[in-house]
Order: structure tokens, then sequence, then C-alpha cells
């Protein structure tokens, strides 16, 4: 059984073929998939998305999408938070954090943003996925304004000391096709000698696609399309295998029951 930790189903990249997407998934033993929102416009989606297929879902606000968003969507997402707080297939405030890699982004907003879902995560009680791009150190910074917060840091790629500390504070690391590259030597390593508690598995669906679906520039300009989705979950796993000197089994059972502990409402969804 494996669970993707980080998955967006609802992309219009799934639209024209999703209920095969998920056949696909599940044929492959992707068990669950954690369905993140990024802006208020989706929240309903992802839930829907949750319920009809028997996933989870969080909800949160992008940073990637603060400058489009209004001051009233915090107020929106607490609303959307406090609506559905019973809701078992609700598991995290997310897709929330910072970006610092993609240019002109106001970094003030984002950290406004940042803060305040954090802060709503703690009033909620519940796990966060953080965005991190660049942003270790500002994201870590926001953490020790809120103790006790934890969850699951999305497509990790930062420094051994910055994971660490991020493990300390008792998250895990979410890896992915990233991880597949050859020449992606500083995940690989990290997802070597991380605590084997530390580690998870997501796709990012339909982004970050593993090394045998990339194409090169000329081939996207050409109109040739990469799109990763759930189902590649478990061949994504085989690098991790590797990695650890684990058999395939050891992987799932290892990855999916540290996912159940950084989102302990996932483990009641599984026997559903």
């Amino acid at each position: 059984m494996w669970i993707d930790t980080h998955c967006h189903l609802d992309a219009p990249e799934f639209d024209p073929d999703r209920e095969a997407v998920l056949a696909r998934a599940r044929e492959a033993q992707v068990a669950m998939q954690v369905l993140p929102a990024v802006e208020v416009a989706n929240f309903d989606a992802v839930r829907a998305l949750a319920h009809q297929h028997g996933l989870s879902y969080a909800l949160g606000i992008h940073p990637m999408y603060v400058d489009r968003a209004a001051d009233e969507d915090l107020d929106r997402l607490t609303d959307a938070l406090a609506q559905h707080l019973d809701d078992p297939r609700l598991v995290a405030v997310g897709e929330i954090g910072l970006d610092h890699f993609v240019p002109d982004l106001d970094r003030a907003r984002q950290e406004r943003f940042y803060l305040a879902q954090l802060k709503l995560a703690r009033r909620f009680g519940l796990p966060v996925l953080l965005h991190v791009r660049r942003s270790a150190d500002a994201l870590l910074k926001g953490l020790r304004r809120f103790e006790g917060l934890a969850g699951i840091v999305h497509a990790f790629n930062g420094s051994a000391q910055q994971a660490h500390a991020f493990v300390r504070r008792g998250f895990v690391l979410g890896f992915g096709g990233a991880m597949t590259f050859d020449r992606s030597l500083n995940i690989q390593a990290l997802a070597a000698e991380l605590p084997a508690h530390a580690l998870v598995l997501e796709t990012d669906a339909p982004d970050i696609p593993p090394q045998w679906l990339y194409r090169t520039a000329a081939q996207r300009a050409a109109g040739d399309r990469s799109r990763n989705e759930p189902g590649e979950l478990p061949r994504i796993a085989r690098t991790l295998a590797g990695l650890r000197e684990w058999t395939l089994a050891e992987t799932a059972l290892i990855t999916s029951t540290n996912a159940c502990t950084a989102l302990p409402r996932l483990k009641p969804l599984l026997g559903r």
C-alpha cells in the first residue's frame, strides 16, 4: 500500500481523463492521496474529489497565489476550516509556505499569509503541508513562533542542516520525482541519510515528473508534454528503496506509517 502525500488531482491537466488516472493509481496500489488546495477557488474541488474517490484533502493558500488572493481570503479559509473541521477527510492546512525562487513574488505578503495560516493550523489543531523553495530558513523562523506544529515539508531540496532542523521539530520530508534524476545528488543524499521516520513519498502530480517522464525544453516547445500522476509513485519509490537498501514492501510500510504519523487523520481513512 502506498500513500501519495501530495497530489493536485484537481488540476486542469487531469480534466480529460481523471477517472483513468485514478484507476491507474488504484492498480498501482496507491491507496491514498492527499489533495492540497492552493487558493480559495479550489477548496470545494479538492474536498469534493476527496469524498467522491475516498481520498483526503487539505485547505490553504499557496505562496505563489497570495499575490492574487484577497486579504479576505484568510477569513474565508478560517470559515472553511471551522465548517469542515469535523470532516475526517480534512487532514491538514495546506499547501502553505514561502517561495523565494520565483522572482517578483511579494515576500512580505507571502510571509503574512504564511504566519496567519500557521496560526490557523494551531487554532484548529491540524498539521501543515509546507511549500519550500529557497526558503527553508524563513519557514523555520516562522515555525519557531508557533511551537508544537508539525506536518510535511513538501518536495524538500535544502541542506542537511535545514532538513534536520525540520525533523527535530517533528516534521517529515516529502520525496518524489526530483529524487529519480541522476544529477539530484543532494536530494538522493538526504533520502539515503535522514532517519527512516522522516521520509514520506509524493508525486506533486501533475508536476515534478520523474526522470522517465521528463521532456527537454526543445521537446516541450515542440508540443511534447510531460504529466506526472499518482500511479507513478511505486516506481518513484524504487529509487528510495535502492538508496536505503530496503525492499519495496519495507519502503511502502515505512513511508505509509510515517505519513499517518505526520497526518494523524489519515490512518482511520485507510480502513474505509
